[in-house]
């Protein structure tokens, strides 16, 4: 089964771009997958709802409220640097990331890593 780990920006984009990542991910992925998030992408929306703007609150509020709704399997790190670097690492050990970030595929494509991105802000690929 396929660990895929959903980051923080494409959790976001189901309010921001009012896309359904879920039903997205469902039509692209013809295999067993498993959906994770790291702790510390709960964190980092947890720390959105608390510091920014009105609709950067409400994404981030509705991204945790489907995270549980959807039973997303929360990934425990135990590790104190930057989640992108967490996720890089994770994808060199074959997991599926899930991303919006430019700069974050750029480093999961120098590693040959596998990610589902958003195309045309409104449907999911696996590159």
């Amino acid at each position: 089964m396929e660990k895929i780990i959903l980051d923080t920006n494409l959790l976001m984009a189901i309010k921001e771009l009012k896309v359904d990542i879920f039903a997205e991910i469902f039509k692209v992925c013809d295999f067993p997958y498993e959906l994770c998030v790291l702790d510390r992408t709960i964190e980092e929306l947890e720390n959105l709802i608390k510091t920014s703007l009105l609709s950067k609150r409400q994404a981030s509020q509705l991204a945790l409220k489907l995270v549980e709704a959807k039973k997303v399997k929360i990934l425990r790190t135990h590790d104190s640097r930057h989640v992108d670097d967490i996720l890089v690492d994770l994808g060199k050990n074959g997991a599926i990331i899930g991303t919006a970030d430019r700069e974050l595929k750029l480093r999961l494509h120098a590693n040959k890593s596998k990610i589902l991105t958003l195309r045309q802000k409104k449907y999911i690929i696996l590159e």
